[in-house]
């Protein structure tokens, strides 16, 4: 199955190169070109879509402002001229960020990470009875795949594009943004507790004003998630006067 890809560049030039690249990668697809974010919008409600080349700068508002409005999006990679945005950027889960001018060697390496990504969420899709959640997961370590099982998960720690998920039997790190791993697990089971952090509820041993342990190891709470993650965790549960 083909990545069903979307171009969003203001400068003809760059669309065309990525188009060229685009091309020549077997499992990727275009299915659509567009100029702003506003011809962006309109083309994903119309047209399915796996994967977003998206510019940053560009007319009527940037690429990120359109991450920060539009709900639902495809995986994206965003393509720019300007390195300080790549912090910003890899806050919204981006896949990977792309710097001008882009060479093919750089674009392919971004788009087998897309396609691994886009391998693992099909998995999890296949593997789950209806309405369930599986009970393991695999992911790609290096040129090898963990079999990890759901019980056995105490954290999961964000590090830019990687993650390092925690288990009883050790860690495991995988190139995928903390996003994909979350909405991967149940929610009744994972809390989210830093922007960096997503936890085992039944595995959190105690919890102080600005961090909380697992099995003796610290993690930060922030600070604008302390009352959900008491409410959670403590709520119903604790036993006072």
């Amino acid at each position: 199955m083909k990545l069903r890809c979307v171009i969003v560049d203001d400068e003809p030039l760059a669309s065309e190169g990525l188009m060229k690249y685009v091309e020549v990668v077997d499992y990727l697809s275009l299915v659509g070109v567009a100029e702003n974010p506003l011809e962006l919008n309109k083309l994903l409600d119309n047209q399915a879509t796996d994967l977003l080349f998206l510019d940053i700068q560009m007319p009527h508002m940037t690429g990120l402002d359109f991450l920060k409005i539009r709900q639902n999006l495809p995986m994206v990679i965003l393509t720019t001229a300007y390195p300080n945005y790549a912090l910003e950027g890899f806050q919204f889960d981006v896949v990977d960020y792309l710097l001008k001018p882009i060479t093919f060697n750089r674009f392919f390496k971004a788009t087998n990470k897309a396609k691994d990504l886009y391998f693992l969420k099909n998995q999890a899709l296949q593997n789950s009875p209806p309405n369930s959640e599986p009970d393991y997961l695999f992911i790609k370590c290096e040129s090898k795949y963990e079999k990890i099982l759901v019980d056995e998960i105490l954290f999961v720690q964000a590090l830019q594009n990687y993650v390092i998920i925690h288990t009883l039997r050790g860690k495991f790190m995988t190139l995928l943004p903390l996003k994909t791993v979350e909405e991967y697990l149940d929610p009744s089971q994972f809390l989210r507790v830093h922007k960096s952090y997503l936890v085992a509820i039944t595995k959190i041993e105690r919890i102080e004003p600005t961090e909380l342990s697992i099995q003796n190891q610290l993690i930060p709470i922030s600070r604008n998630l302390r009352e959900r993650v008491l409410e959670v965790v403590v709520k119903n549960r604790l036993l006072a006067k």
